[in-house]
């Protein structure tokens, strides 16, 4: 099967064909660097994490872009309320976005483009769009007209009259429509600001995408990816920018994963159920985080738990068991060509029918004659590879602490295993009894064989 996805924009799935020949260009919404990200920020990395997997699998030449937002209002209010530089608030977060997308299996993007470093070419979009007619400048702002683009609203499926009945915000004086959107700003005195032919200011939000993309991968590209909540009004405002600046297509296939929930309730500010990434990494390995992640549909809901999260946990203990049983086998190369596993990927990135035969490959792996072992070990490690996930030692897996706390030492574990052994030898089994009792107790299984004894925490 070939690579189908589906098109937002078009509302169906379609057979992915990029518009060079191998050659794939990919664009995804990154973070707004204010504060540490949440479990739904996370969602579309590790999304479009995997997809980068499938399409480098599939082309030669892939270049994926993801961006970092370091100038925005929220940026700003929280650089003025902890009394910071904005450069310094925005670096530090940029960073601990790194770092949790990392603790994540996630890969690093080819391209990582910041904001702040990209004003020429916003000013020169600007610029362009005031000559086309498709922008006016106002009161030191200038806006976006998108009266004059017949096609605004078809990518969200909105139309003018539909929009303008929705809003419930004060029309600024200086728009000539309601829905015409900020392209540039002023700033005051006391704000980060860059000169501009329109006065000392900064871009609005929109802009900056548009304009990194046709520097870094072109007018055209193949997809651009992000959460469903961005579709209207960031990348329908995004698609306005770019086809009347650039005069082309801009996008040829839009992806837009589904929100997360969290115990069957949106996740929302006003709610105050945010669930961050680092405190749940205090909890969980990253694997397990990005195992739940995959578990739904990316286009779906995803009802995000504790029981969801332990039920990864589990599943992943199971997988990594299979490997751990054929420690002493050496894998083969796999290819995973014509597998139902890569077959479920490539029909767009339906996760969990690839994690159902990771599963069938795990059982067959249990059961295989040893003739058959090193190809199934091989098979099971590809596999997970593309999902991000089963690329540690079992060992180490088994080994790590379990819910944040390490209430023994992994040496303090192997000491009284070896107690253990010399009390079964000295035929002491009360003691050796009551050393697996007292493991136990701390949340480390052993398990005996003819090769020694192994251990786990659970």
């Amino acid at each position: 099967m070939s690579l189908q996805v589906y098109n937002t924009f078009s509302g169906k799935k379609e057979p992915f064909v990029p518009l060079v020949e191998d050659q794939v260009r990919m664009y995804v919404c990154g973070p707004t660097v204010y504060n540490r990200v949440h479990i739904g920020n996370a969602r579309p990395v590790v999304v479009f994490d995997t997809l980068y997997r499938v399409l480098k699998r599939n082309f030669s030449d892939v270049i994926y872009a993801r961006n970092i937002t370091d100038i925005d209002d929220k940026i700003m209010k929280t650089a003025r309320d902890n009394g910071e530089e904005i450069g310094v608030l925005s670096a530090r977060y940029a960073q601990a976005y790194y770092e949790d997308m990392a603790a994540l299996n996630n890969l690093e993007p080819d391209i990582v483009p910041y904001a702040t470093q990209h004003l020429p070419e916003m000013i020169a979009m600007i610029e362009s769009l005031l000559e086309k007619g498709h922008a006016y400048a106002a009161e030191g702002h200038v806006l976006f007209a998108v009266e004059s683009m017949q096609e605004y609203g078809q990518l969200s499926k909105r139309s003018l009259d539909d929009m303008l009945a929705g809003a419930r915000v004060e029309v600024a004086p200086y728009k000539k429509y309601a829905g015409d959107f900020v392209l540039w700003k002023p700033s005051a005195d006391d704000e980060p600001g860059w000169d501009s032919p329109w006065g000392r200011g900064r871009p609005g939000w929109h802009l900056e995408c548009s304009a990194m993309i046709k520097k870094h991968l072109g007018d055209t590209i193949d997809i651009h990816g992000g959460g469903r909540d961005l579709t209207f009004p960031h990348h329908e405002n995004e698609r306005a920018q770019s086809c009347c600046a650039n005069g082309v297509d801009f996008v040829r296939y839009w992806m837009h994963n589904g929100y997360v929930n969290i115990d069957g309730e949106k996740m929302s500010k006003s709610l105050g159920n945010f669930r961050m990434v680092k405190d749940l990494l205090a909890l969980y390995p990253g694997e397990v985080l990005r195992f739940a992640l995959l578990s739904a549909h990316y286009r779906s809901e995803l009802n995000f738990s504790a029981d969801l999260l332990d039920q990864a946990w589990r599943t992943l203990d199971t997988l990594y068991g299979a490997l751990r049983e054929t420690e002493v086998v050496e894998a083969q190369a796999a290819d995973l060509t014509d597998t139902a596993f890569l077959k479920a990927l490539e029909d767009d990135l339906n996760t969990p029918i690839a994690i159902s035969e990771l599963h069938q490959i795990a059982r067959d792996l249990n059961k295989a004659e040893d003739a058959d072992k090193a190809r199934l070990k091989g098979l099971l490690l590809a596999a997970g590879e593309m999902l991000g996930i089963l690329q540690q030692d079992p060992e180490a897996w088994f080994k790590q602490a379990r819910g944040g706390e390490e209430t023994i030492s992994a040496e303090e574990i192997e000491t009284l295993i070896e107690e253990r052994v010399q009390s079964k030898k000295n035929r002491d089994f009360a003691r050796a009894d009551e050393i697996r009792e007292e493991l136990k107790s701390k949340g480390v299984v052993l398990e005996d064989s003819r090769e020694g004894t192994k251990w786990r925490r659970e």
